[in-house]
């Protein structure tokens, strides 16, 4: 802008009477640079006449420095000067002023315009508004010419960017504020001008130079600035700063995240996961959860004035991979008294830290790799926040941040509340994991910890507990050896998951031996099994009446390796599985059964003869895993999966579960029992059929020395003669026929006679005066084991004995 275009600029913006007032040029060093014909009517003198000479000679000073010597941060002017008319007469009059650069110049000018009082009203009213929006306006506001340098910026613009006005000028937007977003302001600003229709910004992010070192958010607007006649001078802006606004809502929106995100699952680590996941960023370049080692181990917390062993169950960084972490999940470290992470703990209040504080440095001058960890990081600031739910303290979790600048109360109470509502979701993880972990140990104690060695089967097992919120549950499996060398295989499933379900299936583990001891056909074995469960859950009611019903499914099989017949009865329990030796599988069709529990509904069992080398199979529905795509497609799956090949037992138990559970842990716990059948030859069996008579006793003797002679049983024969003949004689003394005396040889020998009858004879001590009574108890104290065993068509005595090599 040069002098003549300063002086009619000064013309054409005042709407006021021209003859009244005036518009004049001093330059920075007191000498008029121009005169405009306004200022020769208003003063009387020519332009020529008093441009070059001295601002003195025309106006007088008065009780203020002249005008044209203010302080050089300040550009504009607004007072009274008294001027002298030509006449000599002098003149008060309203002035404002204002100082630029003149193009071509290296001095910059004061462009004044000044008038009588009593027309100086509109000029003065629009003086005091321009005053007010440079520098008292709370909005930030800016000036741009039409190549978008900044010409003028008010005090509030000023304060905003911390950049002077004098430094600003002539410089374009994106040389102060930083990052794309100033980019695309200006060309919406551009766009202003070519159009002359406002723009507004939205939220508009970046860093000043002299601001703080962080992301500020900023609300815009942009309106352009025209003449009278519509020509286009520049562009006015104003800024505002939202960022405590735009940081409010997205702590408001973390906060919903968070209620959520944190706590979908019942599991520790990922609990503390979420919650370090949730910070991250937004909150803290590293944050990491440590909870107490002694709580996890179930002891109560505290005191906190030593050392405190904490483990590191989260780690999240705004670097991938995480290279900052000194521990990882798992890891136990013990924390000094004097640390920010014990503090916090020990005060339950929450600590906020310069890693420059005497605080910090006393903690990390006792762990040197901690100090050497911050420094490689580049750590600055710290927030403890302690984990505290129901009153407990659990832990504490760890923010830091890269930035000098402290985290502020904004930042600790967003912090707080994130880890609050985490905390009571940790508790609730710990305790969950605490009961899963007893139910675990319980039922695991509960199972058998060795199958027992069987001549009849080689068996493997496998279970799997139940993962998720379901927990471990009731199921097991068992292996019993019964007389004859016959062997019975359980599986069952106690309906519920947690302790109590684990406490079930014991009582019923145990009850379904007991009842195995006695020898009872499974049919009849599961109906005792379902008057337990009744009283079981009678007892629970009486207990608790919020108790819910007890109920289970139990499958359970004897296998007579002598006979090839496998008896087996089910309750509400899958069907089992065969695979014949020639690879076939078969999945047995068998009565279904009542589940345990309802009661007053039977049972019943089938015979199927398995041939020697077919593999059994007993499983809990948890196996099948047919929620989704019901029982007959499980089944289906069960079948292939059988039907593959496998070089063991073991890795034909992991080749089944490989395929119908591909993702574990399972929704639902999992029980399998594959039993290998085998049979006892009949080189190893040696039946007699003995007519029921007297006479038949003294035969039944010689057969039996003469079998132990064949085998090379000697040894054995003076014992075996004896309980051979007591047996056979009770059978005929007391039973009816027909009868059989029947010898096992394996690793022990059994003697056994079977009779019609199903009276059970009683082992009792004989007096002194009675002539009988005491075969059995001569029989119990010769052999290692007896008993009776119920068929459907009588019973059987056996008795077994050790064989000494020989």
């Amino acid at each position: 802008m040069n002098t003549e275009d300063a002086l009619l600029h000064g013309r054409e913006s005042r709407g006021v009477d021209l003859t009244r007032w005036a518009t004049f040029m001093v330059g920075e060093d007191g000498v008029v640079t121009g005169w405009s014909p306004d200022a020769q009517r208003l003063l009387g003198h020519a332009g020529r006449q008093v441009v070059g000479r001295p601002a003195a000679d025309l106006f007088l000073p008065g009780n203020e420095p002249p005008f044209w010597t203010p302080p050089r941060d300040q550009d504009d002017w607004v007072g009274e000067v008294t001027a002298r008319h030509i006449s000599g007469r002098l003149l008060h009059l309203a002035a404002q002023g204002y100082r630029f650069l003149p193009d071509g110049s290296t001095q910059r000018q004061w462009l004044v315009t000044a008038a009588l009082p009593g027309n100086f009203l509109l000029l003065g009213e629009e003086q005091a508004m321009l005053d007010w929006l440079y520098r008292r306006s709370p909005v930030a506001m800016t000036v741009y010419d039409t190549d978008l340098r900044c010409v003028r910026q008010n005090k509030a613009m000023a304060r905003l960017t911390g950049v002077s006005e004098v430094d600003r000028l002539g410089k374009r937007l994106p040389e102060i504020l930083s990052g794309p977003d100033a980019v695309v302001w200006e060309r919406r600003m551009r766009r202003v001008l070519e159009t002359g229709e406002p723009a507004y910004s939205g939220e508009m992010r970046g860093r000043m130079p002299a601001g703080p070192d962080h992301d500020l958010v900023f609300s815009a607007a942009a309106s352009p600035l025209q003449d009278r006649t519509g020509r286009m001078l520049g562009i006015c802006a104003t800024v505002m700063d939202i960022t405590e606004q735009v940081r409010g809502r997205e702590r408001l929106n973390l906060l919903n995240e968070a209620s959520t995100h944190i706590g979908s699952t019942l599991d520790v680590t990922r609990t503390a996961q979420e919650l370090a996941e949730m910070a991250v960023p937004r909150l803290a370049d590293w944050v990491h959860v440590d909870l107490l080692e002694t709580l996890l181990q179930g002891e109560e917390p505290g005191p906190f004035t030593g050392g405190v062993a904490l483990r590191r169950v989260a780690n999240e960084s705004v670097n991938p991979g995480a290279p900052e972490a000194l521990l990882q999940p798992g890891d136990v470290d013990v924390y000094p008294a004097q640390s920010a992470p014990v503090r916090c703990m020990a005060t339950g209040r929450s600590v906020l830290q310069l890693v420059e504080d005497p605080a910090t440095q006393a903690w990390l001058a006792d762990d040197p790799v901690r100090t050497v960890g911050f420094a490689q990081s580049g750590f600055q600031a710290i927030m403890g926040v302690p984990i505290r739910a129901r009153g407990t303290t659990l832990g504490v979790t760890l923010f830091l941040k890269r930035s000098k600048v402290p985290f502020s109360d904004d930042d600790r109470l967003l912090a707080e509340e994130l880890v609050a509502r985490a905390a009571v979701c940790l508790d609730n993880a710990r305790r969950f994991m605490r009961e899963h972990t007893a139910a675990l140990t319980l039922q695991q104690t509960l199972l058998p910890q060795q199958l027992p060695t069987q001549t009849a089967v080689e068996v493997e097992s496998r279970y799997l507990p139940a993962g998720g919120r379901s927990g471990v549950g009731g199921d097991w499996f068992d292996v019993i050896p019964l007389s004859g060398k016959r062997v019975a295989l359980v599986v069952g499933d106690v309906v519920g998951h947690g302790i109590h379900a684990a406490a079930t299936m014991g009582r019923l583990r145990t009850a379904v031996r007991t009842l195995a001891d006695v020898d009872l056909p499974p049919d009849e074995l599961l109906t005792h099994l379902d008057d337990l469960v009744i009283r079981l859950a009678t007892e629970d009611e009486l207990v608790d009446t919020q108790a819910t019903d007890l109920g289970a499914t139990c499958t359970y099989a004897v296998y007579d390796p002598v006979s090839q017949v496998c008896s087996i009865a089910r309750a509400g329990h899958p069907p089992p599985a065969v695979v014949h030796p020639d690879g076939a599988v078969e999945i047995l069709q068998l009565p279904a059964g009542p589940p345990l529990g309802l009661g007053h509904l039977p049972f019943e069992s089938a015979d199927v003869i398995l041939p020697e080398d077919s593999l059994l199979a007993l499983y809990t529905n948890g196996l099948l895993d047919y929620r989704e795509q019901g029982i007959d497609e499980g089944l289906d799956r069960l079948r292939r999966a059988f039907e593959k090949p496998a070089a063991s037992l073991s890795a034909r138990c992991e080749a089944v579960l490989d395929d119908l559970l591909p993702t574990r842990p399972p929704a639902d716990d999992v029980a399998l029992l594959i039993a290998h059948l085998r049979t006892l030859g009949s080189d190893k069996v040696a039946v007699l059929d003995v007519p029921p008579e007297p006479e038949s006793v003294g035969y039944a003797r010689s057969w039996a020395i003469d079998q132990l002679a064949a085998w090379g049983l000697e040894s054995a024969a003076p014992i075996t003669e004896l309980v051979a003949s007591e047996l056979v004689t009770n059978a005929i003394r007391h039973a009816q026929g027909p009868i059989q005396l029947r010898l096992l040889r394996d690793t022990t020998l059994i003697c056994e006679v079977s009779d019609a009858s199903s009276t059970a004879p009683h082992m009792r001590r004989a007096r002194l005066s009675d002539e009988g009574g005491r075969g059995l108890l001569l029989v119990a104290q010769l052999t290692q084991r007896w008993g009776t065993r119920h068929s459907r068509v009588g019973k059987t005595i056996w008795c077994e004995q050790l064989l000494v090599e020989e």
